[in-house]
């Protein structure tokens, strides 16, 4: 039976300045300091797996596009996982073994975590978590390492294959019936009633420690990406565009581009889905407060459908981050097929939904002259090296080639 393909009536991205009011701005990055990241990836150094990601120069891409570079860091490499989301779950258990062992993380290496020794010390921990897929394999591929136990939930409309991904990790893992925020408050209940711990990267009140130590650990990707650009000669990015779910990645990496270049800290957007764009809507509202976006957020970006912000996450963005971008469908899948198909010369990049959006977004606002507007207020021009995370690769390999081979969500 022959596939319907999906076309879309093209929605335009929706933009909004950031002109929330500030907090403390030092205060806000300093868990972001480049002294705590390295405690984060001289951590991830010690596992067996690691290797830094590949930064991809999309040389011809950015000629085409009238920019003097765009550079992707992809992290579909990540330690085999298909996903950047393993750095930060690892470190914050990590984290959390070497305080329950009252000793420095520095001290406590991958292979002493999972010596016998540790493991007799420690006694049984179970570890739960809430997660579309990415977060979730991350901490049921560590618990398995560490021989804990982890209990992974995921939100309604979860692919199957992304759930089978986690119980291949020996992982007790069930989709839910319940939107994203709802599954985390699910995890902690029952976290709490069992004696557990709850690792989740969105942050509330009396919960901080371990989304701030998550935060810390995708620390290692943009503090990889730093010194990846060096070698291209490029000293600093001018614009970061950074995907957004509850916001702990997004705050991690402006956090971190805001320490190091605290003088000159690079044009940073938020890119979200458009039914989970509590950033953007936070934005429009304007009193620095953050906004809840509610509903099933039924969009294929299925690793950003979150609709409360962490809210430490949300003070480093509001205070740092200079325009919130809130995007269709068809825009991820632009930014997939863009990156799936190269131009010549370039490199192939496999992005899933999530990872492709903001690829997607800085191609539309280029190319269209419909944004001329928006490129002006972010002052993209010839001089312009930007810097893009790819955050996942094919996770769910049915829905990549429905949308990079049949064309679903395509515009017009």
């Amino acid at each position: 039976m022959k596939k319907e393909r999906k076309i879309l009536i093209m929605e335009k991205i929706k933009w909004s300045l950031n002109t929330m009011p500030k907090s403390d701005k030092e205060k806000s990055i300093g868990i972001l300091e480049e002294r705590e990241v390295l405690k984060a990836r001289e951590f991830h150094k010690s596992f067996p797996q690691y290797e830094e990601t590949p930064l991809i120069n999309l040389e011809n891409l950015s000629r085409k596009l009238g920019v003097s570079g765009i550079y992707v860091k992809d992290e579909s490499y990540r330690f085999g996982l298909n996903a950047f989301k393993v750095l930060g779950g690892s470190y914050a258990m990590a984290k959390y073994l070497s305080e329950k062992l009252e000793r420095d993380i520095s001290t406590l290496p991958y292979e002493k975590l999972i010596s016998e020794e540790v493991r007799k010390e420690l006694g049984n921990i179970s570890f739960y978590t809430a997660t579309d897929g990415n977060h979730g394999r991350g901490v049921a591929w560590t618990a398995n390492k560490l021989k804990q136990k982890s209990v992974v939930y995921m939100p309604k409309g979860s692919s199957q294959i992304r759930l089978d991904n986690i119980l291949a990790e020996g992982s007790e893992a069930s989709i839910t019936d319940l939107n994203y925020d709802d599954a985390v408050r699910l995890a902690a209940k029952h976290a709490k009633e069992n004696n557990g711990v709850i690792i989740q990267d969105t942050a509330w009140e009396g919960y901080i420690d371990i989304p701030i130590w998550i935060m810390q650990g995708y620390g290692t990707m943009a503090l990889e990406a730093r010194d990846q650009l060096e070698k291209f000669g490029v000293d600093r990015p001018t614009h970061i565009f950074i995907q957004a779910g509850v916001g702990s990645l997004a705050g991690a990496v402006q956090g971190f581009f805001a320490a190091v270049y605290k003088d000159n800290v690079p044009i940073t957007v938020i890119v979200e889905p458009d039914l989970a764009n509590c950033y953007y809507k936070s934005s429009m509202q304007g009193d620095g407060n953050p906004v809840d976006v509610g509903g099933d957020m039924n969009t294929i970006m299925a690793g950003l459908a979150c609709g409360e912000p962490n809210i430490i996450g949300f003070e480093i963005i509001k205070n740092y981050s200079t325009a919130f971008l809130s995007c269709p469908d068809y825009v991820a899948a632009k930014g997939m097929r863009i990156l799936a198909a190269p131009l010549k010369g370039d490199r192939q990049i496999i992005s899933g939904e999530s990872g492709a959006v903001t690829l997607g977004s800085l191609f539309s606002i280029l190319k269209d002259e419909y944004y001329e507007d928006l490129r002006k207020e972010l002052k993209i021009d010839k001089n312009s090296k930007i810097l893009i995370f790819n955050t996942e690769g094919d996770t769910d390999p049915i829905k990549y080639k429905d949308i990079v081979w049949d064309g679903e969500y395509t515009s017009k």
